[in-house]
C-alpha cells in the first residue's frame, strides 16, 4: 500500500497516489482542521466548530470521507465499523482518547506541537486501544 506523505511546509497530509476515494476524501477533511486548536468537546452536536478534540477530530475526517453521519466520541468510536486494522483507515480508541491512522500516516491531537497540525509520520503505542475499521471492503 501506498504511504501518504505530510508536507514538511503546511503540516498537511497528501494522499498516495492510487488511494480509494474515500482515504482521498478522509485526507481533504483531515486538512481542512489539521491545525484548528483543540478544545475538549469541539467538534461534537455538529461537524463544524472552531477547535476539535480527539474524538471530534477522528468524526470530522470520517464525516468527510462519507464514512460516519453523526460525531462520536472515543468510546462509541471503540465500537464502531468492524474490530481489527483495516486495508486504509483504521481507528484506535478507548474511553478516553482516540486517534486513526490512513494510508500509514497518524491523525491525532496527541502529540501536536501548539498550533501544529495533527497529521503526524511518528508512530504510538496502541497499547490499551481497541482497533477498528470501517465496515467498507478495501478500506
Amino acid at each position: 500500500m501506498p504511504t501518504a506523505t505530510v508536507d514538511p511546509a503546511s503540516g498537511l497530509a497528501v494522499a498516495p497516489a492510487g488511494a480509494p476515494a474515500e482515504v482521498v476524501a478522509l485526507i481533504a477533511a483531515g486538512n481542512v482542521i489539521a491545525s484548528t486548536p483543540y478544545k475538549y468537546g469541539g467538534g461534537h452536536g455538529d461537524f463544524e466548530d472552531t477547535a476539535y478534540d480527539c474524538s471530534g477530530s477522528v468524526s470530522y475526517a470520517l464525516h468527510g470521507a462519507g464514512l460516519l453521519d453523526e460525531t462520536l466520541d472515543s468510546t462509541a468510536l471503540s465500537k464502531w465499523g468492524l474490530a481489527g486494522a483495516g486495508a486504509w483507515i483504521t481507528i484506535y480508541a478507548n474511553k478516553t482518547h482516540t486517534y486513526l491512522i490512513v494510508a500509514g500516516l497518524r491523525f491525532d491531537t496527541s502529540g501536536a506541537k501548539k498550533a501544529g497540525s495533527r497529521w503526524q509520520a511518528a508512530p504510538r503505542s496502541s497499547k490499551g486501544f481497541k482497533v477498528r475499521h470501517p465496515a467498507v471492503a478495501g478500506l
